[in-house]
Order: C-alpha cells, then structure tokens, then sequence
C-alpha cells in the first residue's frame, strides 16, 4: 500500500497484477490499482480532475489527464471516504505511476492533492526504483 496526504487529503494506492490479461504476442502486461481517498480535514471537498504521469520499464512516458476519476467527481465531507478501481496497460513487465488530483472545497478554493508513486512489477520480480 502506498500513500500520501495533502492537505488532510489521504490518499491510498494498492496496485496489483491482473495475469490473466497478459499477452504475450503483444507485449501487454496489466495492472488494476484501487485508490482510497479520505477527507481527513474539516471541510468539504470535491474531485475535479486527474492527472497521471506513467513511466514504463523503458523509460517511456505517458500523461494522462480527464476529469473526475472512473466518470465521477466525488464530493466528500470530513471523515468521508471514496474508493474506486482502475487499471494500467504496459508494453513493459514493470513500471511507476504518480500523479495528482484537483480538489475545491466549498469556497471555490482550488488545490492539487498528491498522489503517491508506486511500481507495477510482475509478482516475484524486484521493484523498480
């Protein structure tokens, strides 16, 4: 499990292999994480949009920017938490995530949440640092 707070914004990130989407003829390797938000501070706050830096075992980088997460912009007050599964194609056997998300609260106050970084590797095999 991976985490950061930003803001009295937590942030959890378990990423796990999906082997039964690997193909081989395609140099595809697939991994699902599961992201828990939790409002930790004493106001209300909004997901607006995400964005994701994805670098994978070679060194090749993609960015991935959208609103909301998994078609959602979740609203959470103090002490809520929100939770939600997605996924990651590589053309790698390992590679890093991280990102950020953009939050307001209630007076119109925009600010970046940290996501933390954390590896996709194959079971078995060393982490990438």
């Amino acid at each position: 499990m991976y985490k950061a707070v930003t803001r009295d914004i937590e942030v959890n990130v378990e990423p796990f292999y999906l082997e039964d989407q690997f193909d081989p003829s395609q140099n595809r390797y697939v991994w699902a994480y599961r992201v828990t938000i939790v409002n930790r501070s004493d106001e209300f706050v909004q997901l607006l949009s995400r964005y994701w830096r994805i670098t994978d075992g070679a060194g090749r980088v993609e960015e991935v920017r959208g609103p909301g997460v998994v078609g959602e912009q979740p609203e959470l007050n103090p002490g809520d938490s929100y939770q939600y599964q997605s996924g990651c194609p590589l053309s790698t056997p390992s590679g890093i995530m991280v990102g950020r998300y953009t939050m307001r609260n209630r007076r119109g106050e925009m600010f970046e949440v940290e996501i933390p970084a954390f590896s996709l590797d194959l079971p078995g095999k060393r982490r990438v640092n």
